[in-house]
């Protein structure tokens, strides 16, 4: 899902075989995969899946990645268990699937996740990641949860409301060039409309040869000539979080 405009058909990449080294949870009225540092922190990452589910070995390789870098991270189903978007699905049928699944309609959700990290795990600090799905629902977040510090938002823009450019919290907005689904000009005016109107810190960047979905969806080890853009996309992210948070 590029964005609200035009959703995408995302084709799933590289599917990883990969376990994951965190545990599901029942957090309220969800589940969610929680994985933690090897030391005790106070920072976690709300991690947002994209339309493949919480499920995604893919996503869960980030959200260890993040535990690996001192952060406590949270991917929790966001869709509630409904069925999350399959490559065997029909395209004709996105929209109809997408209906009760909005990125901008997931407050109980984050709500949940917000009190069971301060709650539960003593997360003073509180960032968001979002990949695709999940990047419109990163961006979504920096305008309505200030108590959300920081943000990464990829290959995800809101489409639908007024006041999408008024950032409450630092965003770090990733694309790729070659991104079907996103045109440059929707990023362009992203950032034009970002530097008039937001107060906040933020940053645009497009790493021209790159696709929807590089930062986890490709694996470098079989994309050799993908795999600088993606080490440097995954830094961006931590080097923005550690920045913020």
């Amino acid at each position: 899902m590029a964005n609200e405009a035009k959703p995408c058909p995302c084709d799933i990449g590289d599917r990883m075989e990969y376990g994951g080294l965190g545990q599901e949870v029942q957090i309220g009225h969800i589940k969610a995969y929680v994985v933690k540092p090897s030391t005790p922190s106070d920072k976690a990452i709300i991690v947002i899946h994209d339309i493949f589910g919480w499920q995604l070995p893919n996503t869960r390789y980030m959200a260890d990645m993040l535990a690996a870098n001192g952060y406590i991270a949270v991917c929790a189903d966001f869709y509630v268990g409904k069925e999350p978007w399959s490559p065997s699905h029909d395209w004709a049928n996105f929209m109809e699937w997408l209906q009760d699944k909005k990125p901008t309609e997931i407050n109980k959700e984050v709500d949940a996740v917000l009190r069971y990290l301060k709650e539960q795990c003593g997360a003073k600090h509180i960032g968001a990641v979002g990949f695709c799905w999940g990047g419109v629902a990163t961006h979504y977040l920096a305008l309505q949860y200030p108590q959300v510090k920081a943000g990464v938002s990829f290959y995800g823009i809101i489409r639908n409301t007024e006041d999408k450019y008024d950032l409450k919290s630092p965003t770090l907005f990733i694309f790729g060039g070659n991104d079907d689904f996103i045109p440059a000009e929707q990023v362009s005016v992203l950032e034009t409309n970002l530097k008039e109107k937001c107060k906040i810190d933020y940053q645009v960047k497009t790493f021209p040869d790159q696709t929807h979905g590089f930062v986890h969806r490709k694996r470098e080890d079989i994309n050799p000539a993908d795999k600088p853009s993606i080490q440097e996309a995954r830094m961006d992210m931590l080097n923005w979080l550690n920045k913020y948070m």
